[in-house]
Parts: structure tokens; sequence; C-alpha cells
């Protein structure tokens, strides 16, 4: 049963990629058929992320009272529903409304399964289970892709979409029985699921019972929270801007054609999704700490390579696809190790401001970037993904150090109780 549990988590962590690339795709249509502006994809956009950061901010609150099952079902029939309303809306506007529901389902499944992965599954399965994400963020546009070449129409490529996302609804909702706990393997630790874990059927698991949400603030109480958070703000902040910017500084500050930049920037997605097929084979060896480290050592290699001044034009595209190896391991075992770090009982109120603060991170880095590059020079390209890892990396090492302290401080504890007693 476990098995067949995980098989429907990994379909719908490759549905889940499906709409993330398609308005992008499809925008260079939709905008003329809109009659609107060219950057009004930027207000779509921040909707949704908008709408993200407010479900995964109360993703704690609505597992505890529904349970991960149902909040995974419930929140992919809000993104196939969002997307039917994306493909019969005819004005602008109604695109806007539709991505409120969008992103507001978007964040809630994000923080839900990301954290029942990391209770119930290896490492490997989450790193596998971000390369099946990269497999369906490629293949969405490829639908779309297929809908406007072939005269079908952005809105029947959205429709398309849209009916996927019910198929998968239904499997997730046929698959209920199937969220319960299993006892006997530690949280995060192996196949199984975590003696703690949520049912899916809306009963918390051991570790719940009784357990109240604890809030924003009753997250950053938490010792080493903050430096957790601040790692996903600067991933994705790393991340998006690298994807963001790569193109536009090859053409602009390495003389790279403008097709060339297009081309090669997509290498970079492709070494985040095939690296973390590799990786998933890597956390059979390392533990996940080991795992965000190497990541960090690939990303400054990139880094590095990518501002050498010889190499011509290849060394941009090296260093690129360097970055995009090293970004494959880091998030999935930032995510995978938070159960370890914090306790079964606190991970998914964790890992729902996780998902809060990585969009935050998508919002607000990239547009900096911009503005320094307007104002300053674009040829700061690699010294600001480089700034952003340093903060990355001290905030891991940090992280590192306060659970040190705390684990030592646990048997202090304990010992003093024996002698008490």
């Amino acid at each position: 049963m476990g098995n067949l549990l995980l098989a429907v988590i990994y379909v719908a962590f490759i549905s889940l990629g499906l709409p993330d690339a398609v308005l992008g795709s499809a925008w260079p249509v939709m905008y003329h058929q809109f009659a609107v502006p060219v950057s009004y994809a930027g207000v779509v956009s921040m909707i949704i992320s908008a709408g993200t950061i407010v479900s995964s901010l109360m993703s704690d609150r609505l597992t505890l009272k529904l349970g991960a099952g149902r909040i995974t079902a419930i929140s992919v029939a809000m993104t196939a529903v969002s997307l039917g309303g994306f493909s019969f809306s005819s004005q602008f506007w109604m695109l806007c409304l539709w991505a409120i529901p969008y992103g507001l389902g978007a964040g809630g499944v994000d923080a839900a399964l990301n954290n029942y992965v990391a209770l119930h599954y290896a490492s490997r399965h989450m790193s596998w289970l971000h390369c099946m994400w990269g497999l369906g963020a490629t293949a969405g546009p490829y639908i779309m892709g297929f809908a406007l070449t072939r005269d079908f129409g952005w809105n029947n490529g959205y429709r398309w979409i849209s009916i996927l996302q019910i198929v998968l609804t239904a499997l997730i909702v046929l698959s209920l029985p199937l969220w319960k706990a299993r006892s006997g393997v530690s949280a995060g630790g192996g196949d199984g699921a975590d003696v703690g874990a949520d049912d899916g059927t809306g009963e918390a698991g051991a570790a719940d019972a009784g357990r109240r949400p604890l809030g924003l603030f009753g997250v950053l109480s938490i010792p080493g929270a903050k430096s957790i958070l601040i790692m996903f703000f600067c991933y994705c902040g790393l991340e998006l801007t690298a994807g963001l910017w790569a193109a536009s500084y090859m053409v602009l500050d390495r003389g790279v054609g403008a097709d060339q930049a297009a081309a090669w920037a997509s290498l970079f997605y492709l070494g985040i999704t095939a690296g973390r097929a590799i990786s998933g084979f890597m956390t059979m060896r390392f533990d996940d700490p080991t795992m965000i480290r190497i990541g960090q050592a690939i990303i400054a290699v990139g880094v590095v390579v990518i501002a050498l001044p010889f190499g011509g034009t290849m060394t941009p595209l090296v260093g690129l696809v360097l970055i995009g190896l090293g970004c494959a391991p880091t998030y999935p075992c930032m995510i995978h190790s938070t159960p370890a770090y914090f306790g079964a009982d606190k991970s998914q109120a964790i890992i729902g401001v996780q998902m809060a603060t990585a969009y935050l991170g998508s919002l607000s880095a990239p547009p900096l970037f911009g503005l320094i590059a307007n104002h300053v020079s674009i040829g700061l390209f690699p010294v600001y993904l480089g700034v952003i890892l340093v903060l990355m990396v001290l905030m891991h090492e940090n992280l590192r150090r306060v659970h040190a302290h705390q684990s030592e401080k646990q048997p202090e504890a304990a010992g003093d109780g024996e002698k008490t007693r």
C-alpha cells in the first residue's frame, strides 16, 4: 500500500509542475487578445504568488483540521478549477480573479505534500519527486505549444491541463484511505510512514494529538527556525534570479547571440532536473546536511566559472549548468531535513512558513537585480548570486550549530530530571 501511495504522490508532483510555466509560454498570444501591456503578466504572477504565500502560512492549521490527503485533494481541485477558469476567460480581470484560487491551491498542496514526504519517505524520494516536478514544468509549455502551433488556441491548452488536474484530483480522492500512518519508521528516515504522521482523513496522528497550530510567531520563536527560513529565501531568490537573468547577462555582458543565449538558459533547468535524478541516488550514501553542502559547493564553483573573464562564450554556459546541478540537491534536502531539525510535530508549520519565505525570495530577489542591472551594471550578475549564496551558506552552518547545541541540552535536561527523581 505504501508503494501505491508513493506512486500517486509521484504522479501528483508531475501534474503539479504542469501549469507552472504555462503562463509564460502562452502570454505572447494572450496579451494581444486581452489588449493589455505585455508587462501585465507580472500582475497575474504576483496574484498567484500572493495566494501561495497566504495558503502556505495557513497550511499547519488546515492540515491539523483536515489531514494531508484531504488538503492535497482540495488544493489540486482548486488549481484544476482555476485553470479551467483561465481557459474560459475573455477579459484580463477574469484572469486576475481565477489567479486567486489558483495561488491558494498551489501553496496549500506544496506545503502539505512536501511535509508528508519529508515525514514518511527517505531523502531520495524527495529529490526524485522534485525531479518529477521538473518534468511536469517542462511538459506544460510543450502542451501549450502544441495547442498554439496546431491552432487550437491558448484556451484549449489551459483546458487540457485543467482536465489532467481533474483526473489527478480523482486519483487523490480514491487514494485517501492510503494516507495513513504506519509505525516503526522514524520521521523522514525511511520508506514508511512516521508514527506521528497525519492519517490523511482529518484525524491527527500521535505527534499532532492535542497540538494547536503554531502560527507565524510561534515558528519564528523556535531556535534555528529563522536560519532555515532565510535559507529558503536565499535559495529561491538565487534560483529565480539565475533563471530569469542568465540569458540577458550572456547577451549584454558576454556577447552571446540572443537566440543562442535563450537556448543555453534552458540548460539551467535541465541541470536542475537531471541533477535531482542523480542526487536521489547520492542521498543513499550522504545525509541531508552533506548533500546541501555539496550543492552549495557546486553552486559556488558555477558562480566563479561564470565570472571568469576568459573562455569566451563557453564559460557562462558551463557556469550556469553547474549552478543548476548545485541547486538540484539543495532545495529537496532542505525540506527533507526539516523534521530532523525541529521534530515531526512542528514540521508542517515550519514547512508552511518555509514555502512562504521561498515565494518571497522568488518575488523580491529577481526584481532587485533588475534594478541593479539597470542602474549599475548587469555584469554584477555573478557577484549578486555569490552574495546570496554566501548568506545561504552562513545560515546553514548556523542552523547546524543551533541544532547541535539543542541536542546537547536535551540529554543534560534528561539527566537533571533523573537526578531530581
